[in-house]
């Protein structure tokens, strides 16, 4: 056997001895703590258990004070509450700590998350809190003065209107801009208004046949907002696109029903028509939405 031999198997020996020191030694400082379950590192088993336990506690700290609010000097706490809920319990405690769970889901994600969505990011308005949490309490008593049906419907009725007023407040200033934009746009050469309040341009006319609503129609187009922004483009794509003419936004439909196969417009298409006050990808409420569209064929 060569020294470069000899200096392997020394390595490989000292490697493992190294390991089985470290397993030896926090089996050691496992049983040496008063508290929790205690690792017995006697076999390959036992080992794979224990450092599956061990990692699979990567991110928890993270986790704990970031999502969960826990502070870094209750730490300790958050370790003994989940030593606590690792003991085998009776079926009153299981459902006092279930309890628990929910009331802090409650209280924490579930709350921000809908007072967040009502009032559309808005932080300067909220819902009451105090009493979001006494209806739930009350209801999960069974001591509630509605049903939670009725409380959805009433819910359903307003919840709506105070979420369509954020909106309108939040987007006050985009809305008035679109709606400026149009009040200069049908004084342009070349651009037709129809009664609905669809402006569009012929900028090349066709001569083929007119879709009707129902009609399968094969289009290529690119869709901007008032400042340039394009959001859409089937050229882009390199492909066309094929749909009813009543499967799109109603903009669409009045101008694909206007127009004859072989015809490119550029069609200027008021929020009512669009999206209104709806968010739709990169597109905000109230957005006019400003299409070049070419109708290729009609599909049989």
């Amino acid at each position: 056997m060569n020294k470069k031999q000899l200096k392997n198997i020394n390595q490989k020996q000292m490697k493992k001895g190294t390991i089985a020191m470290m397993f030896a030694a926090a089996a050691g400082l496992a049983s040496c703590t008063a508290q929790g379950p205690k690792a017995n590192l006697k076999s390959d088993i036992d080992t794979l258990s224990y450092m599956m336990g061990v990692g699979n506690t990567n991110g928890l700290k993270d986790y704990a004070m970031g999502r969960l609010g826990v502070d870094s000097t209750n730490y300790a706490d958050f370790a003994r509450g989940i030593e606590e809920g690792m003991k085998q319990l009776d079926a009153k405690q299981k459902a006092y700590l279930a309890g628990m769970q929910i009331g802090q889901q409650v209280g924490g994600d579930m709350f921000e998350s809908i007072n967040s969505q009502l009032f559309s990011g808005d932080s300067t308005q909220s819902l009451n809190k105090d009493n979001f949490l006494a209806g739930f309490i009350a209801a999960t008593r069974g001591k509630a003065i509605v049903t939670a049906d009725s409380a959805n419907v009433y819910v359903r009725d307003h919840a709506e209107a105070i979420k369509a007023k954020a909106i309108e407040t939040k987007y006050a200033d985009y809305k008035k801009q679109n709606e400026d934009f149009l009040a200069q746009n049908k004084g342009k050469e070349g651009v037709q208004v129809t009664p609905s309040g669809l402006q569009y341009k012929v900028l090349v006319a066709g001569k083929g046949e007119v879709p009707t609503e129902t009609s399968s129609v094969k289009v290529h187009y690119k869709g901007t907002l008032i400042d340039g922004t394009q959001f859409d483009s089937s050229y882009d794509r390199k492909e066309p696109t094929t749909f009813r003419a009543n499967q799109v936004i109603k903009g669409w439909t009045e101008a694909l029903t206007m127009m004859p196969v072989g015809s490119k417009w550029e069609l200027y298409i008021p929020q009512e028509l669009a999206y209104g006050s709806r968010e739709a990808g990169t597109i905000k409420p109230f957005s006019t939405l400003i299409f070049e569209v070419e109708l290729l064929s009609i599909e049989k």
